[in-house]
């Protein structure tokens, strides 16, 4: 028997621009989330997507790195930019440069808990300085004319969970959308994310804005189990998302009261072409056959006997070759 069919309520908007009644998000990752891999995303599903996150000091010093994040397809609408930094100044001049390339929102990470990001002051690390936060937004809010959206975490620690004041104070500025991830910066990526904090800011009834749950969603049911327990107005994905695309075509199906397959190993191979030839257009064949390779481990997960493939696709060095393993490959694994 197919699963009850999913019912939701209204259409969900960030400023003006409307997804759908229950949004399915693709988080930004470093040097995951390009425009190759958003592409697929959005062929599958995903109502909103990221540009990895962009340094401010890096695209007003017009580091190749920083500014090549900017570009994205017109397919991939909508998108944000994401923006992070410690400089008021430099957030500003970020947030105008990247408004330029024309995306449908701008957004600030909070949430990064990296060191080398939080020990300058930027990510995570204004959650242990709201008042600052405040300022830094509004700054970026008053710079441009799109919608601005934020990323975020619970707090610092567990004894400074102060997401709930967050939110207020963001929605009183003018933030559109909050994505609250549910650790706090000292867990890092440990633990379990904990969404009855999420529910809190959710369902607390000053809070009007869109509030979006991240953390842990590794498959459809776990995605329609969020919003049917948690009451968020969409899920962002992550790490479920990486060599797993499907997730969003998944999640849709449940949506509407329909059973899915899981990908089989030719479905696997097509799309890893896929990905490797909308990379290819953007970023030439040597680049691509290099920063593609720490993707196959994720499209062929749980495939018995990929191991000595996987050495034969990270060693090849041209389109053809991995092309030719692939196929290879397929028919000996299905």
């Amino acid at each position: 028997m197919p699963p009850p069919k999913f019912k939701t309520t209204e259409l969900i908007k960030i400023g003006n621009i409307e997804l759908a009644d229950f949004p399915v998000i693709l988080a930004p990752m470093e040097d995951v989330t390009d425009t190759a891999f958003r592409l697929i995303c959005k062929e599958f599903g995903a109502n909103l997507m990221y540009t990895e996150f962009i340094s401010s000091e890096g695209l007003i010093r017009d580091a190749f790195k920083s500014t090549r994040k900017l570009d994205f397809d017109e397919a991939e609408r909508p998108i944000g930019i994401q923006i992070f930094g410690h400089q008021k100044d430099s957030m500003i001049a970020a947030a105008k440069l990247s408004s330029a390339a024309n995306p449908d929102l701008i957004d600030i990470n909070y949430g990064c808990p990296v060191k080398k990001v939080v020990s300058k002051g930027a990510g995570a690390a204004f959650l242990r300085d709201i008042p600052r936060m405040v300022e830094m937004t509004r700054a970026v809010i008053k710079a441009v004319d799109l919608p601005v959206t934020i990323k975020t975490r619970l707090g610092w620690d567990d004894d400074s969970k102060n997401i709930v004041e967050v939110a207020k104070r963001m929605q009183d500025i003018g933030v559109k959308a909050i994505a609250i991830h549910g650790r706090t910066r000292s867990q890092l990526y440990k633990g379990e994310a904990d969404w009855d904090t999420i529910a809190e800011v959710k369902a607390n009834s000053e809070i009007e804005i869109p509030i979006f749950g991240n953390g842990d969603v590794i498959n459809a049911e776990q995605a329609i189990e969020k919003f049917k327990i948690y009451g968020v107005d969409g899920v962002m994905i992550g790490r479920g998302a990486m060599g797993n695309p499907w997730i969003f075509s998944q999640i849709k199906a449940l949506m509407r009261g329909e059973t899915y397959n899981y990908p089989d190993i030719n479905e696997r191979v097509r799309v890893c072409k896929i990905h490797y030839n909308n990379s290819i257009k953007i970023k030439g064949e040597t680049r691509t056959t290099n920063e593609i390779r720490k993707h196959y481990g994720n499209y062929f997960k749980g495939i018995a006997n990929f191991k000595p493939w996987k050495m034969k696709l990270i060693t090849a060095e041209n389109t053809e070759e991995v092309f030719n393993i692939l196929d290879l490959m397929a028919l000996e694994l299905q």
